[in-house]
């Protein structure tokens, strides 16, 4: 059926079903063709208001007052929030509240109703049919993720046989080697007690001659050798070995071959939540709530990252090989020594409170417990860059790869490998590879937001490269050219309570806020030579200046 056709069925009268209803009744919200008017203004139970089609709905109806049936509301009482008539305002109840023209309300509420259709039609809506779009490829990447997870189980199975069936072949050729020890003594043995049977069967062979001989000179030239014979060969020969299987502890058997992160505990649903306004408001100037003077060594030193423990303590790394944990009033309260002897690249904090550092001279992934480092992580051919941990508990890991020059984000399960997020949508590589190892441009530091994204401050690439939890590109971004004079040149990165993006602008000695979907909210100016950047629990911030040795702690909310 054609659309004109459609328009005209539609329109019909709801009484008598009359193509074109010429009326309109406002009260019941009904069309009406010109004959049924009078039908329809016989039911004596309402007042109708039966207009011309075109003017449908111009017809204030206004509420009745449900304490005095036979009045209308004009007024509206905004402490009780209610329709109010003129003998409700006469009877003193309503006497020293605010009050005012009830279409003034109607308007107030449709301005309401407008805003609400306005971003629901302007933006709930595309973006859940967005999020309905993306889930088909959700899905797929689901099940590429999942199938890697059994092909990972399955190689370390075979890996756990082949070390089962190694440990057997060990120890069956300590068995053939016993085996032929015994033996050997054994053979010994038997050819000694063979060359004594020989011999006395010798012996025999001659006395039952000599018994059967005259001869004297014989008989008295031999020589008893019995007593010599009496005392059997014996050589000592070694107990058998046993096997004794030892018991296999399910746990730690378990424990060794490796564990599967727990599903997370999340509300979202989608790759990334729909922007609502911040509970939290921005303030127009941040307050320093405290500026620090560390003392770190010699004045050439570089003090770099930083990660809160608390709104009062908090790691540092500098460019040596000591990780230190510093109050805000200055002092020194714990040191921990990297394994290699170099400074660490990135460190975190897990949410067990231990401190965790990527070691990009060594190749590792580390962990400091009660003072005891760890190694988690050992890479191969390929360097750690940044670190941070994800809501679940995961390991989220940048790492480089010099030979093959290209650099994917890694995530892991304790030591296992559960996802790699190297490409988007075209095949094109998300990260860039970098200059080297010259950290001051090739710093690619991570964090995770609370809709789960991960955000990567990529300096080589000048940008902030945000993925969703299944690694799909959602934005970049590359600095607020009207707030700046320089490119972007991003160092530390970190996300608040709200899912606001902050990052560290190195070049241009300021510091951007983005809300969740990459939009520019504001720069905090003046942070000179500022590197690291982590925020507490209340969302202030805490970052370094590289130079001048100093931790500032900002407030940046209401």
């Amino acid at each position: 059926m054609d659309p004109p056709s459609l328009v005209q069925d539609a329109l019909r009268c709801d009484l008598c079903e009359t193509s074109v209803p010429r009326m309109h009744c406002d009260t019941c919200h009904v069309r009406l063709c010109t004959t049924c008017v009078g039908e329809h203004l016989l039911d004596g139970s309402k007042e109708h208001k039966v207009v011309p089609f075109e003017y449908r709905r111009s017809t204030i109806n206004y509420p009745k007052c449900p304490k005095h049936s036979k009045q209308i509301c004009e007024l509206h009482c905004k402490q009780c929030d209610s329709p109010i008539c003129t003998l409700c305002v006469s009877s003193g109840e309503h006497e020293q509240h605010k009050k005012e023209q009830i279409l003034q309300t109607l308007a107030s509420k449709k301005e309401i109703l407008q805003k609400d259709l306005q971003e629901l039609e302007g933006s709930i809506f595309p973006k859940y049919q967005e999020a309905a779009s993306n889930i088909p490829s959700q899905k797929a990447d689901q099940r590429k993720h999942f199938q890697a997870l059994t092909t990972a189980l399955n190689k370390r199975g075979e890996v756990l046989h082949q070390e089962v069936d190694s440990i057997i072949q060990r120890m069956q050729s300590k068995i053939d080697d016993i085996d032929s020890q015994h033996m050997s003594v054994l053979n010994k043995i038997e050819g000694e007690i063979n060359q004594a049977l020989e011999e006395i069967s010798n012996i025999i062979l001659d006395l039952r001659s000599l018994l059967d001989s005259n001869d004297m000179s014989s008989v008295f030239a031999y020589i008893s050798r019995n007593e010599e014979l009496r005392i059997l060969p014996t050589r000592p020969v070694p107990p058998l070995p046993t096997f004794t299987p030892g018991k296999i502890n399910r746990d730690q058997l378990y424990q060794e071959f490796g564990s599967l992160s727990e599903l997370a505990k999340t509300t979202e649903t989608f790759d990334h939540a729909i922007s609502s306004p911040n509970s939290k408001l921005l303030i127009d100037e941040p307050q320093i709530l405290a500026d620090v003077k560390l003392k770190i060594g010699r004045w050439l030193s570089y003090l770099r990252g930083v990660a809160c423990l608390n709104e009062n303590e908090f790691w540092i790394t500098t460019d040596n090989k000591n990780i230190r944990l510093f109050n805000l009033q200055g002092e020194l309260l714990n040191t921990v020594e990297t394994k290699s002897g170099y400074d660490p690249f990135d460190i975190a904090v897990t949410q067990n409170r231990d401190l965790v550092y990527a070691d990009d001279y060594d190749r590792s992934i580390n962990i400091v417990k009660d003072s005891q480092v760890e190694t988690l992580i050992k890479l191969h051919g390929s360097t750690p860059r940044g670190v941070c941990i994800s809501a679940s508990g995961d390991l989220l890991v940048i790492i480089v790869n010099y030979s093959k020059k290209e650099t994917k984000l890694v995530r892991y399960s304790g030591s296992t490998e559960t996802q790699s997020i190297q490409w988007d949508d075209e095949g094109m590589p998300l990260f860039s590879y970098g200059e080297g190892f010259f950290k001051l441009k090739n710093t690619k530091l991570l964090c995770e937001n609370r809709n789960l994204d991960i955000c990567v401050a990529d300096s080589h690439a000048r940008a902030v490269v945000v993925v969703s939890s299944v690694g799909r590109l959602r934005f970049r971004y590359t600095g607020s050219s009207s707030n700046t004079k320089k490119q972007l040149r991003p160092r530390g990165i970190t996300t608040d309570s709200q899912g606001n993006i902050l990052t560290v602008d190195y070049e241009n000695q300021c510091l951007h806020i983005l809300d969740q979907d990459g939009h520019f909210l504001r720069i905090i100016d003046d942070l000179h030579y500022a590197w690291g950047l982590s925020v507490d629990s209340s969302d202030n911030i805490f970052v370094t200046d590289e130079m001048d040795h100093k931790v500032k702690k900002i407030k940046y909310f209401k």
